[in-house]
């Protein structure tokens, strides 16, 4: 099914409205905690600076631009293709994984707990961000079409970029002043703030674990990618053959 052209439309649009959805929930949140900050005196600089700075909200805003992408791509040529681009493929298998690991974080250790995203959580955007979008992206791993099959060696794209979000964080947490506390800290998550109870014992298992974590959603997914995917053999084989040219034809 997932190989029909009428399901690869139906898909593709489906896309389409839930990379709309995220934005609209990315949007809504980013206005009111600006709003927030705005009519609280708080630095509004800083409170944009710490939205972009949450996992969460990376991991939407690449899953909107990839799903955009793939759309525009299907629309524009994939049609008559039997596999996504190389490039698309390893994008798609990245913003899976992130938003894959955003549902299980936030759903096992971060629900009912306010974030300092600078406002209180917008109901609707915050389940799209940590919830729906997450599962529309898992699904997306089964149901995707057109899928090509990645080498092993694309595991490593996917985890080059939680590896410098995690760095960046910890570099930049004690540089950073909480505009809503005053604390001369800030950390976009509770299990990454080295000042809170535990230290930073608790953060380097926190961090270990779900670096593993990532290891193994990016490895399934590129695992199942492989199982139902087209290899470039499979492409090679499957692609017309060049309409041949008379003999006759060439010598004159």
């Amino acid at each position: 099914m997932t190989r029909s052209r009428a399901w690869a439309t139906v898909w593709t649009v489906l896309r389409l409205a839930m990379a709309a959805v995220i934005v609209a929930a990315i949007t809504a949140q980013l206005s009111k905690s600006i709003g927030t900050a705005a009519e609280l005196g708080r630095d509004v600089t800083t409170t944009i600076a710490n939205f972009f700075s949450f996992f969460t909200i990376l991991s939407n805003a690449l899953a909107a631009i990839v799903l955009v992408w793939a759309a525009v791509w299907f629309f524009a040529r994939g049609r008559r293709a039997i596999a996504e681009p190389l490039a698309l493929a390893v994008a798609l298998a990245c913003a899976s994984t992130f938003m894959i690991i955003t549902g299980i974080v936030y759903n096992a250790l971060l629900r009912g707990i306010e974030l300092p995203q600078g406002s209180a959580p917008i109901p609707w955007s915050n389940e799209v961000l940590h919830l729906i979008g997450p599962l529309f992206l898992l699904a997306d791993v089964f149901v995707g079409p057109l899928r090509r099959s990645l080498p092993w060696r694309s595991l490593w794209a996917v985890v080059a970029f939680p590896i410098l979000w995690a760095v960046y964080t910890m570099i930049r947490g004690p540089l950073v002043t909480n505009p809503v506390s005053g604390d001369p800290f800030w950390y976009p998550y509770p299990f990454l703030n080295p000042n809170n109870p535990g230290g930073w014992l608790s953060v380097i298992v926190y961090v270990i674990g779900i670096a593993l974590a990532i290891v193994a959603v990016g490895a399934f997914v590129v695992w199942w990618g492989r199982r139902i995917g087209i290899t470039d053999t499979d492409a090679d084989a499957t692609a017309p053959a060049p309409a041949s040219v008379p003999s006759r034809a060439l010598s004159e």
